[in-house]
C-alpha cells in the first residue's frame, strides 16, 4: 500500500512539473502563429472601418467576411472558465455583426451595424489587438458613434463627407 502510494505521489508531482515547465516554456513558432492571428483580426477590422470611410460597400462585404473567418478561427488562451465564456460568448456577437454588415450592400445599414460592432470589439481589442499595433478608440462627440483606428488622426467611418475629422480620442492601447 505505502509502495502505491509513494508511486502515485511521485507521479503526481512529475506531471505537475512538467505543466510548469510547460507554460514556462512556449515555443516561439506558436506565440508567432498567434501573434498573426491577432494582427489578422486586427487588419480585417481596420480594412473594415476604411472601406467604410470611402463609401466602398462591397468592400466591405468582403473585409466584414474576413473578419468573421479570422475570428472564428482564434483560439483564446489563459482564461480562466469564466473569462472563456465571457470572451466566446462576445467573440459570436462580433462574428454575427460581421455576418449582417457581410448581408446587405446598403452602406448606410453597414455604418449602422459597424457602429454595434465598433463598441463590441473595443471591449475584446486587449485580446485580438497584436503586440506591435496600436489602437485608438476614437468618438463622434455629436453622435456618441465610436470606433478603432490605428492612427491618431480623426477619420470618421460614419459621415466622411459632412464631419470626416468630427470626432476625438479617448483612450488608447
Amino acid at each position: 500500500m505505502r509502495k502505491l502510494l509513494v508511486i502515485a505521489l511521485l507521479g503526481l508531482s512529475t506531471l505537475t512539473n512538467a505543466q510548469i515547465t510547460s507554460k514556462e516554456e512556449v515555443a516561439p513558432e506558436l506565440v508567432a502563429k498567434r501573434e498573426a492571428e491577432k494582427k489578422e483580426i486586427t487588419t480585417n477590422y481596420l480594412a473594415l472601418k476604411n472601406n467604410l470611410l470611402v463609401s466602398d460597400s462591397l468592400a466591405v462585404v468582403k473585409n466584414a467576411t474576413a473578419l468573421q473567418l479570422s475570428l472564428k478561427n482564434f483560439k483564446f488562451k489563459k482564461l480562466s472558465l469564466e473569462q472563456m465564456n465571457a470572451a466566446t460568448t462576445a467573440r459570436k456577437e462580433i462574428i454575427e455583426l460581421a455576418g449582417e454588415v457581410a448581408a446587405t450592400k446598403n452602406i448606410n445599414k453597414q455604418r449602422k451595424i459597424f457602429q454595434t460592432l465598433s463598441v463590441k470589439f473595443w471591449d475584446m481589442a486587449p485580446k485580438f489587438k497584436a503586440v506591435d499595433t496600436a489602437l485608438n478608440l476614437q468618438v463622434c462627440p455629436m453622435t456618441g458613434a465610436m470606433w478603432l483606428s490605428d492612427s491618431k488622426e480623426i477619420k470618421n467611418p460614419y459621415y466622411p463627407k459632412n464631419m470626416l475629422t468630427c470626432g476625438e480620442v479617448k483612450a488608447s492601447l
